[in-house]
């Protein structure tokens, strides 16, 4: 490490109110979410159901908090569609992530992905043939390609239910893109999926662009597989929760992003039912576990100098 880990610790709203559960947190205004987020530390907030959408007045709402648009989530269905019709589909939420000074998309694959319905998680989708790996490969360069050309880059998110979810997943998506693809790296999503976040990152290190730290429960994770729970159902008992109150090793995590040189987001995202685990309390254990990670990495590089 040759020079100081510049990073920004932003958080998505999903610790206060989910959006494939409404229900949970739905009382929660966004004023209070932005206020607090802002006060424990935060310096930007990734979207959520209760940001507008008209880039003016996002630019608006947020410039008293004093807190940035770090990005947001665009539903994708290039598993089953053309690019023309994502590229169509895309336009309104590319233009205000541009128009708010965002540098990454968030892309999940929403085809035929069963995260947000009452279906064991075993019944994902998938690509059977490295023939349908390839095709989806070339769609995705091109939908990527096309964000490039304004100022983006797509950070793929790999997610629980969906067709790219383990570390195998991971490999194949990584060996039919190319580098305008970029990784969204989502340390709970990959340990409960049964991947070793650190090595998974390791490999790919050089293809993230985008970095969602939560942490899991893996007693909870262990009743999601074996009691062939759905997403939300693991998602309602607890199976993620932030940096620092469950399993992951953010120290090891964190400090080979600092090796390698990346400089984005740390995203805390870890959805939690916030009746069970009050928002504030949570957000701001979030905060202080991957703040002091920073502070020290970077205490020691001093020190080595």
């Amino acid at each position: 490490m040759s020079k100081p880990f510049k990073v920004k610790i932003g958080i998505n709203p999903i610790s206060w109110c989910n959006d494939d559960l409404p229900s949970l947190g739905g009382e929660v205004t966004l004023d209070t979410i932005l206020r607090e987020g802002a006060r424990i530390g935060y310096q930007g907030f990734e979207l959520g159901n209760k940001f507008p959408r008209d880039p003016q007045t996002l630019a608006a709402v947020l410039q008293p908090y004093g807190v940035e648009c770090v990005s947001g989530w665009h539903s994708g269905y290039l598993a089953e569609s053309s690019v023309e019709e994502e590229i169509r589909r895309v336009e309104p939420h590319l233009q205000l992530l541009v128009q708010n000074g965002c540098k990454v998309m968030v892309y999940g694959e929403v085809a035929s992905a069963i995260q947000g319905q009452p279906q064991p998680l075993y019944k994902r989708p998938r690509f059977t043939s490295q023939q349908q790996w390839l095709a989806y490969g070339a769609r995705l360069n091109e939908f990527a390609r096309h964000l490039q050309s304004r100022g983006i880059t797509l950070a793929y998110h790999h997610h629980m239910g969906a067709y790219v979810e383990t570390a195998q997943d991971i490999d194949q998506l990584m060996a039919v893109t190319g580098p305008e693809v970029g990784l969204l790296f989502d340390t709970g999503h990959i340990t409960f999926a049964g991947g070793d976040a650190l090595a998974v990152l390791n490999k790919h290190i050089a293809r993230v662009v985008h970095v969602h730290c939560k942490d899991v429960r893996p007693q909870v994770v262990k009743q999601a597989w074996n009691g062939n729970w759905s997403f939300l159902q693991a998602v309602i008992n607890g199976a993620f929760t932030v940096p620092g109150d469950g399993c992951i090793d953010f120290a090891a995590i964190l400090r080979a992003l600092a090796v390698h040189g990346y400089q984005g987001w740390l995203v805390v995202e870890a959805e939690q039912d916030p009746v069970v685990a009050p928002s504030y309390e949570y957000a701001d254990k979030g905060y202080r576990t991957l703040s002091s990670l920073v502070a020290a990495i970077n205490q020691q590089e001093r020190n080595v100098a």
